[in-house]
């Protein structure tokens, strides 16, 4: 590919490494979670949500667990201001949860910000985010500053928050951005930063947020991870400090970012549900806090209703969540495979036999279950790259047919043959379907059962009438038993097969159960063929399933 000589490096390793983070394995415990759909996640819309929808999404954040929720820019526009004030003033924001708003660092929209506030029920649970950006582009080409010019806005913003929460009588909580951390030096990042907690000093009980935005992915995570660390260990009034991190996705390396960022020393974490935001969008809480669930620690987070969870944020933002997005994709714990399924079908059997603590499944990282998704319809789905194993997982689960395991490939290759020809993924009632006329009780067929009954002796004879080839015969057969009987009556008619293999089980459909049988013969030829009875009468659904492999063999000539 040409062109990569107009390419550099955008972003700043720090003066020093230390790279303690690499040594740890896993997130133990929840960060401070804050959604920004309702900015980023607003924004980045082609038609950004309505009042109403603003309202319903709001309530949905609250419903999953946020504690922390930014509503917006109320300054930016009179949708947001509108927003902000219909919270506050039909009491919609929960005791628990601290809402953040967000400004630039102009005095102006820093005036507003706090005039939208006014009249809020509790300002202990509200953020005020200052930002100016900081980066080596920005200064340069866009504000034209120098270091100190810029830091100076940071500063002179800092100082008017202060002023005007003493204008007001308002005690807020404060939360400053050096926006596009990532290509900013980070020695420089951290100057900025320290100036401006010098100007909010934060204590215990009022602990100032600093984030760190990857506004725009430059570097791999490992990077981003050792400048989070060098600033959380130089940031001054660390203890009273949240360092917050805001990734980006334009390398596609959001969730990492946030993840090495947080082994790095970060507290908390801002982010979208399904990564929705601006340009590639923004680092996605769900896979975030489903990754913490799936390896044993509570996210904090409560994503049980994935389905509802969607279908919400489908409506009130009109985009779509990818079917392969981790964790909430419609196919994600979908298994066409055969070999997948039938690692699976053995897994969930497996549990079933051994009472197993910890989910082990093959190919399934969590439990479908866990985020309300269903087995018989998301995991095991049929199409013409389908297997023995997922067929018969699905007929066993869905339809209480056990199939025997030498019947599981014949039914297989029936399924599969239909799903191709058609071209299309088979629903499981037509998996069903097919099923029932190629396998079960074909008794009207090439030889055609019209009636049986048995005499017990020493040993048992089967007064047998069926029909072929427009002929009627009734014909004894003595056997030593039922299905042996009428064996030895339809040899005497004319069908000759041997190697015949019987099993049965109940078949439980609601209140009533029924017997089904399984049936396979070998023809002259060589082929094996399968059938399955099924009827009140065990015996009778015996004799069902061995005209049904009869008739398959007749019709396959």
């Amino acid at each position: 590919m040409r062109g990569t000589e107009k390419y550099t490096r955008q972003f700043f390793m720090p003066p020093e490494v230390k790279g303690e983070w690499m040594h740890k394995t896993y997130i133990d415990k929840a960060p401070i979670w804050c959604s920004v759909d309702l900015r980023d996640g607003n924004q980045s819309l082609i038609i950004p949500m309505s009042l109403e929808e603003k309202v319903e999404f709001f309530k949905l954040l609250v419903k999953i667990g946020f504690k922390q929720i930014e509503v917006g820019f109320p300054a930016a526009s009179e949708t947001e201001y509108q927003f902000l004030r219909t919270l506050i003033e039909n009491d919609l924001i929960p005791d628990d949860v601290t809402i953040q708003v967000l400004t630039q660092s102009r005095e102006h929209i820093i005036k507003k910000t706090f005039e939208s506030l006014a009249g809020i029920k509790n300002e202990n649970h509200v953020i005020v985010h200052l930002y100016n950006s900081t980066s080596v582009a920005q200064r340069e080409q866009v504000f034209r500053k120098t270091k100190e010019e810029i830091k100076q806005i940071a500063i002179d913003g800092a100082k008017l928050f202060d002023s005007l929460a003493k204008e007001y009588g308002v005690k807020y909580r404060y939360e400053y951005s050096p926006e596009s951390f990532t290509g900013t030096e980070p020695e420089y990042a951290l100057e900025v930063c320290n100036a401006v907690l010098d100007v909010w000093q934060p204590t215990p009980d009022r602990k100032v947020v600093i984030n760190l935005p990857v506004t725009v992915q430059h570097s791999m995570p490992h990077v981003y991870a050792n400048q989070i660390e060098y600033m959380s260990n130089n940031m001054k009034y660390r203890e009273n400090v949240e360092i917050s991190l805001h990734p980006h996705n334009d390398r596609g390396c959001a969730v990492a970012d946030c993840e090495l960022g947080l082994l790095a020393g970060a507290d908390r974490i801002e982010g979208t549900l399904f990564g929705n935001g601006e340009r590639t969008g923004n680092a996605d809480i769900v896979t975030l806090g489903m990754n913490m669930f799936s390896q044993g620690v509570d996210p904090e987070l409560d994503f049980s209703d994935m389905p509802e969870i969607v279908a919400v944020y489908e409506k009130v933002t009109r985009m779509s969540v990818y079917e392969r997005s981790p964790y909430s994709g419609n196919l994600v714990f979908a298994a066409f495979s055969g070999s997948h399924q039938d690692a699976i079908a053995k897994g969930m059997k497996y549990r079933e036999d051994n009472d197993c603590e910890h989910w082990t499944v093959p190919y399934l990282p969590i439990d479908p279950k866990d985020v309300g998704r269903e087995y018989k319809t998301d995991v095991i789905r049929i199409n013409s790259q389908s297997g023995k194993g997922g067929i018969g997982y699905l007929l066993d689960k869905q339809y209480g047919y056990i199939l025997p395991m030498k019947m599981r490939e014949n039914v297989g290759y029936c399924v599969k043959d239909v799903s191709d020809k058609a071209h299309k993924e088979l629903q499981p009632q037509e998996v069903f379907e097919v099923f029932k006329e190629n396998y079960i009780n074909i008794i009207d067929g090439p030889v055609k059962y019209i009636d049986c009954h048995f005499v017990r002796k020493n040993d048992t004879v089967a007064y047998l009438t069926f029909e072929k080839d427009g002929v009627v015969d009734d014909i004894a057969g003595n056997g030593n038993g039922s299905l042996d009987a009428v064996v030895k009556a339809l040899h005497k008619g004319g069908i000759k097969f041997d190697h015949l293999e019987y099993t049965e089980h109940a078949l439980n459909m609601g209140s009533t159960s029924k017997a089904v049988s399984y049936v396979s013969i070998t023809m002259p030829d060589g082929k094996v063929s399968w059938g399955v009875g099924v009827d009140d009468d065990i015996i009778l659904s015996s004799v069902y399933a061995l005209f049904s492999a009869v008739n398959r063999y007749e019709k396959s000539k």
